[in-house]
């Protein structure tokens, strides 16, 4: 997951905490970064669905905490018709949206607001898309335009989905944070007083917290939402995002004791946590994987020799415990070794004096020149960008191939990205679903070129096998289907996966019911703290 839109947001007016009987008084999350936006559906970054699909939103299935399992969410239940193609949800009854200073909504949930929610994503030419043109990474890049033939309202409590053809991992994609539920009344108010962007600026969702205020790169503010639907989920009557972009800075935070829960801690900074007074140190083997993208459509990264030779140069081994302090096992495919559908692929030879063949036999001459993007953000994937993209440097220069590193302000980075005015950029991901679409096809496959496909490699056949992986619900022949691609994926090498880490968060001991997430999300649905 990560970020591809940015509006400035301004700092709403405060409102005041409303305390709920029997709830601790606040909750403090010392966040990485500032959200570019509060629609989950505009955005691929775990700092925007953080910031919003996992406190303002829910969706109509949901994550079992801490899990990959779906349990129901605004919807109680579903069926699926024989076919596969047709499914039916019913809808939670006397579901709230939340009353704001600048929305008060006239009624509750219903299916009208789901069938608003994804007719949004189908139809560019829907009148709110055409007063506030958006783009959709996560739904385009995953291929649901496709996927998706009609949204129709049954009935107040009940909305039918209706697919082309099967799609394996169509309700695990259902509870991913961009599928997250809008108010289509609220939406229509704001079309007719001219105001459609506010929904991304002023949010509105039926979730268990509601927005009191924000100021980027400081602070978000949330009061527990009275009216929420699961009441007995809300342990804290207000929640609090402490924004610290400066891992040293965020790092003071935690050991004087500002900090609840912290963002991803920084490998060095581990150990030294463990054992502070009042702390406890949480981890789990992530599901992501930092990789090197390289754009095909960039000469000469449009020879697959010399992404190769590029490939063979990293001692990947170094860059482990250099970024990763040890705490990171080396990636080898497109997908992490946790992830199930992965394939060991056939080893390759590496170093020095195979990288120098490989670049002879691609006919770029040594002195040609790599400009290579340095991701402007920590993440779980990269926990040292800067050490990254000087170790590699340090190897491409190697074989002669000079590195100019550049970096941007993390939305002009993707944003350039999507463009595609990278060379070589370091970048990553984070599963969201439990599923091997999440990562072949949404990041390598055609549909995914100008969204989270940052190689902007687009197979033909790569995609086909991974579209009928997709279309069929017997796994045998998914884990084949998959096994095919990656084969073409490494052959043709349109990037470098350099690394899977481990994820380590700090809570402080007095915390209650905090998990990490799979997904890389901070949920704090049922989160305590012991006064």
């Amino acid at each position: 997951m990560r970020n591809f839109r940015n509006f400035k947001l301004p700092l709403l007016m405060a409102m005041s905490a409303i305390a709920l009987p029997g709830v601790a008084s606040a909750l403090v999350y010392c966040s990485e970064g500032s959200p570019a936006g509060f629609d989950p559906a505009l955005y691929t970054t775990s700092t925007v669905f953080d910031a919003a699909a996992e406190t303002l939103f829910n969706r109509l299935v949901q994550f079992r905490k801490g899990s990959t399992e779906i349990q129901p969410g605004l919807a109680t239940s579903w069926d699926v018709s024989a076919d596969g193609k047709v499914y039916t949800f019913h809808l939670r009854d006397n579901v709230a949206f939340q009353s704001t200073a600048y929305f008060t909504p006239g009624r509750t949930f219903e299916a009208a607001d789901v069938v608003f929610t994804f007719q949004r994503m189908l139809d560019k030419t829907l009148p709110f898309n055409q007063a506030f043109p958006v783009d959709f990474p996560y739904f385009d890049s995953m291929g649901m335009r496709n996927d998706i033939e009609s949204v129709r309202r049954i009935d107040a409590r009940t909305v039918a989905f209706t697919l082309r053809q099967r799609s394996a991992p169509f309700l695990q994609n259902l509870a991913m944070s961009f599928a997250s539920i809008q108010s289509k009344e609220y939406a229509d108010q704001l079309l007719a007083r001219g105001a459609a962007a506010e929904l991304d600026t002023k949010p509105v969702g039926t979730g268990p917290y509601q927005l009191v205020s924000y100021e980027k790169d400081r602070a978000i503010t949330y009061r527990a939402f009275p009216a929420y639907w699961n009441r007995a989920a809300i342990k804290t009557d207000q929640l609090v995002f402490r924004i610290e972009a400066d891992a040293d800075k965020r790092l003071d935070a935690i050991r004087a004791g500002g900090c609840d829960v912290s963002a991803f801690l920084r490998p060095k900074d581990v150990d030294a946590l463990a054992a502070a007074p009042g702390l406890k140190v949480i981890s789990q083997v992530g599901s992501n994987l930092g990789y090197v993208a390289y754009n095909v459509e960039s000469k000469p990264l449009d020879n697959v020799l010399f992404r190769k030779a590029l490939d063979a140069a990293l001692d990947k081994d170094a860059i482990v415990q250099e970024v990763y302090g040890g705490k990171a096992q080396v990636a080898d495919n497109g997908l992490p070794t946790n992830q199930w559908g992965y394939v060991k692929p056939a080893a390759q030879a590496a170093g020095i004096g195979r990288a120098k063949a490989l670049l002879a036999k691609s006919g770029v001459k040594p002195g040609a020149t790599v400009v290579l993007w340095e991701l402007p953000v920590q993440r779980a994937y990269n926990p040292n960008p800067a050490a990254m993209a000087r170790r590699i440097k340090n190897d491409w220069e190697k074989i002669g191939i000079k590195t100019e590193i550049r970096t941007f302000e993390w939305d002009e980075y993707n944003r350039r990205a999507t463009l595609g005015e990278q060379q070589a950029m370091l970048i990553g991901w984070t599963g969201d679903n439990g599923d091997p679409d999440n990562w072949l096809g949404t990041l390598f496959s055609c549909d995914g070129v100008g969204g989270n496909n940052d190689t902007r490699w687009c197979n033909r056949r790569y995609t086909e096998l991974i579209s009928k992986a997709k279309a069929t619900t017997q796994k045998s022949e998914r884990l084949a289907l998959y096994a095919q691609a990656q084969a073409i994926l490494m052959r043709e090498q349109p990037f470098s996966p350099v690394a899977q880490s481990v994820i380590y968060q700090s809570v402080k001991n007095n915390v209650r019911g905090f998990v990490v997430s799979p997904f890389g999300l901070n949920s704090f649905h049922g989160v305590s703290i012991d006064e």
